[in-house]
């Protein structure tokens, strides 16, 4: 058995993401961005191969990921992180592996950006993902 890779676990979120027709930038924001200037980043950990028994066969994966919900007035930041929650409640397909459906961490509250212009909202979100070969 291999060990599990992060690349497809990132994969498979962004693809959960975009099937609610969201526009998704991977460790920064997408580009082009687009015209409503609404959109979720993911931001994806090394995570770690966790061994399944005894036998030390580090095929299992544990990982931390962000999506950051973005928009240009708080409502409709509010909105994407809606939607963010909602693509990941129903669980993320990673190919050959079982996952489990994606844990909310949580994190702070909405922020604005005054730092670019003109001025966004950003909210981020927390997640732990879990899987098995």
């Amino acid at each position: 058995m291999s060990a599990p890779s992060v690349l497809d676990h990132r994969d498979a979120i962004v693809a959960a993401l975009e099937a609610v027709d969201l526009t998704v930038g991977t460790g920064g924001a997408p580009d082009p961005l687009p015209a409503t200037g609404m959109y979720a980043v993911v931001y994806m950990s090394p995570g770690r191969s966790v061994s399944e028994s005894l036998a030390d066969q580090r095929t299992s994966f544990d990982g931390l990921f962000q999506v950051t919900a973005v928009g240009p007035r708080e409502e409709q930041c509010l909105w994407v992180a809606d939607k963010v929650r909602s693509a990941l409640h129903g669980g993320v397909t990673v190919a050959g592996r079982s996952a489990w459906r994606p844990e909310e961490i949580g994190g702070p509250p909405v922020i604005r950006d005054d730092d670019v212009t003109p001025p966004v909202f950003f909210a981020p979100i927390q997640y732990m993902i879990r899987s098995l070969a």
